[in-house]
């Protein structure tokens, strides 16, 4: 941290919003990865790191009454709100942000990276101090290629310089506030809306292990890397 010591208040943000599209009809946030639900996952390491002292997590209207079933039975009691997210992504974390007006930082993650630690996000604290942005990525362990809509490949950037995007992705508050407030297109990620600003984003790295679940073959691969993370 910055002169050795984090400066003001760190909220968590959750982002678990989604539809599940392509998981076959199964909700993954609430699917069963070992003994609990995939999304206790995320919220237990929020609720264990000593730098977060407050949590929203921001849900469905179909799941608004489970996750608030699922902090009460597990006790989190960092989580200060279960709200209702928007149509986009974006829109999910711009309604959440109105729940950690009075914190200076901002750790914001998927629900569906249950494999996030304590020391990823400690260093995005840490990473965040040198910019007030910061993201989680792996380096690409593949050859890229830009591919053109009729299929036929357009170019191969340079891989040595492409990253994967991860979450956490942390960031001063008034930052990320501001990034929401003025962005007219959709985004992928928070820090490409901080990009948009022409403001620079920090890069810390990241951890192979920190899937985002999308389908079902992603929800087997976390119920085997869960316990193996856990052991770190």
């Amino acid at each position: 941290m910055e002169g050795g010591e984090l400066q003001g208040r760190v909220g968590a943000l959750i982002v678990a919003a989604g539809e599940s599209r392509r998981m076959g009809g199964v909700d993954k946030l609430f699917a069963q990865v070992g003994q609990r639900p995939l999304l206790f996952y995320s919220l237990s390491a929020f609720q264990d790191s000593p730098l977060v002292e407050t949590i929203v997590l921001v849900l469905s209207a179909a799941n608004l009454d489970r996750g608030r079933a699922l902090v009460a039975e597990y006790s989190f009691d960092k989580v200060a709100q279960v709200c209702l997210g928007g149509q986009r992504r974006q829109d999910s974390v711009r309604l959440g942000l109105i729940h950690l007006a009075d914190c200076a930082w901002v750790v914001v993650h998927d629900g569906a990276r249950p494999c996030v630690t304590q020391g990823l996000i400690a260093r995005g604290l840490e990473a965040a101090q040198q910019t007030g942005a910061a993201l989680a990525a792996v380096p690409a362990r593949d050859t890229m290629k830009l591919v053109a809509p009729d299929g036929t490949v357009e170019r191969t950037p340079p891989r040595d310089r492409l990253w994967a995007a991860q979450t956490p992705q942390v960031f001063r508050y008034s930052l990320l506030l501001r990034a929401h407030s003025v962005a007219q297109e959709a985004a992928t990620d928070d820090a490409e809306l901080v990009e948009r600003l022409g403001h620079p984003v920090r890069v810390y790295a990241g951890d192979s292990a920190n899937i985002k679940v999308t389908t079902p073959e992603d929800l087997a691969m976390a119920a085997a890397l869960v316990p193996l993370v856990a052991q770190r």
